[in-house]
């Protein structure tokens, strides 16, 4: 295991890529071109409005006439072989949790062209609001309506919902803007970034959850063997319900097991390129607990008590064509490329940040601290080459080639909000302290000298967050102002509201 320190001793070498270096130099214009946004209001609630043209209705995945038109023949094909009664339209609000509106089947059609309304403070307040915490963060539109507007190729028959479908939703405010402050909409926006940046990201989740059931059928404080055969199948009917569900949802699971702790399952999805790896993620935060349902269990991301479950970001740079893994050396070396040591020099910059995104409630910051016994402020970054006790774990073995698996998560995080900070701290990575990009060979200029540390407390996680100009920017001053706002309420309540905090815990 080393710590960031170690990386700027690390040997590196010309790989001589003259694709790579192309790259590098169309960042470099990339990241020129991109200009701050005006901001218009200092009010936490209020719409950042940018002179870009991506903040517009029109912009964004709402499909050509003869492209939903061929879209709506096929959902339709498919509504009536199952039979459906209901549509969801869902959207994911900060904590990552699904709220939905159902309608009837037979609007289906006519939603998809006006979208649905919903309350914005669904969205963006906690989910068992309370009136003082509007008044904490001094927002003044939570009661106005935002619009649900599907993307139609996340369409799919739920096979945990009696003749029932969902799409995943994108939210605007009724003037047609996005709504900054959606999860989904800034990861997509960083995704875009990277995609203009001539790159594309390959990334999966794997996340630990816990499955409570009643004493007669299972105890759950009293089981706890990782990986053990007969604890991966002490309940196959709903392991089986559960995975195949998922694979017919869109999202593939490649290995599921028993875990460390009582209760607790891993599960690993398959990669896939852009947004489809927060959407699996947001899919199974819902399912899981739909089929856990069914069988008279409880299915939970969130222990009030001890350390969170984990959720790791596994993630790979390739070419904008999704042919090469950026992360891997030609040379057959198992180590990071000069393009992945700059990414992940990105990783280790922005961690103390990123840490307030990934492990957003103060039980999940107890597992940075879990193997020192010494009362600390903070602890390194610490990063190695297949070294699973490590924040940030480089694996150049298995099929799916060089990957960096970002281990700050907790299962508690919001995927979306997980994807984009890690995608705009890795570009970040991708350019000299300067502003300008370091040569392939100039191994000097690729790794910040400061040794970056994680904070223990989430206050000074937060402050973090309000320092970190890179991430301010790259997730808008609108997000940040609120999610800072948020979580200093949620800080000052923390010993009064247990009762709220029973409520988080059984829908995260």
């Amino acid at each position: 295991m080393n710590d960031e320190g170690d990386l700027l001793q690390e040997n590196t070498r010309d790989e001589g890529n003259e694709t790579e270096a192309s790259r590098m130099s169309k960042l470099r214009r990339t990241r020129k071109k991109v200009t701050k946004q005006h901001i218009f209001s200092t009010e936490v609630g209020e719409m950042d409005v940018s002179n870009s043209k991506d903040n517009t209705w029109e912009d964004t995945q709402i499909p050509t006439t003869p492209h939903l038109s061929s879209r709506m023949k096929h959902i339709k094909q498919e509504m009536a072989k199952n039979h459906l009664q209901f549509v969801r339209f869902e959207a994911t609000d900060l904590h990552g949790v699904s709220r939905s509106k159902s309608i009837p089947a037979h609007f289906f059609q006519e939603k998809v062209i006006h979208g649905v309304c919903m309350p914005r403070g669904y969205l963006e307040l906690i989910p068992n609001p309370k009136d003082d915490e509007v008044d904490h963060i001094r927002a003044t539109c939570f009661n106005s309506d935002i619009v649900l507007m599907p993307e139609l190729s996340t369409f799919r028959v739920l096979p945990w919902a009696e003749r029932t479908a969902r799409v995943i939703c994108d939210t605007f405010t009724v003037t047609g803007e996005p709504l900054l402050t959606s999860p989904r909409y800034i990861a997509k926006r960083q995704l875009s970034q990277l995609q203009d940046s001539g790159f594309s990201l390959l990334s999966a989740f794997i996340y630990d959850f816990c499955i409570f059931a009643v004493p007669e059928i299972i105890n759950s404080k009293t089981i706890s063997f990782p990986a053990s055969t007969l604890l991966n199948n002490h309940d196959q009917p709903f392991i089986q319900e559960l995975v195949d569900g998922l694979y017919h949802t869109g999202a593939n699971v490649e290995s599921f097991s028993s875990s460390t702790r009582p209760g607790q399952m891993e599960i690993c999805f398959l990669p896939e390129f852009g947004i489809s790896s927060a959407d699996n993620a947001f899919t199974l935060r819902t399912g899981v607990k739909e089929v856990a349902r069914k069988y008279n269990y409880i299915a939970s991301f969130f222990i009030e008590t001890g350390f969170c479950n984990s959720g790791i970001l596994s993630h790979s740079l390739w070419d904008v064509d999704g042919k090469k893994n950026m992360f891997c050396s030609s040379s057959g070396i198992e180590e990071l490329t000069i393009t992945g040591k700059k990414w992940l020099a990105g990783l280790l910059k922005h961690s103390a940040a990123l840490s307030c995104l990934m492990a957003p409630a103060v039980s999940c910051r107890k597992r940075y601290s879990k193997e020192s016994k010494d009362l600390k402020e903070s602890v390194p970054t610490t990063w190695g080459y297949n070294d699973n006790s490590c924040a940030f774990n480089i694996k150049c073995h298995g099929e799916k080639g060089t990957r960096i698996e970002n281990k700050l998560g907790s299962a508690t995080a919001n995927p979306y909000l997980v994807l984009a900070a890690t995608v705009a701290a890795g570009l970040d990575g991708l350019q000299s302290s300067d502003g300008v990009l370091a040569s392939p060979g100039d191994s000097t200029d690729l790794y910040p000298s400061k040794s970056s540390e994680i904070p223990l407390k989430l206050e000074d996680a937060l402050v973090a967050l309000e320092e970190d100009q890179c991430l301010r920017q790259a997730l808008g001053e609108t997000f940040i102002r609120y999610f800072v706002a948020m979580k200093k309420y949620d800080l000052e309540n923390e010993e009064t509201d247990a009762e709220r905090n029973k409520f988080l815990e059984y829908f995260i």
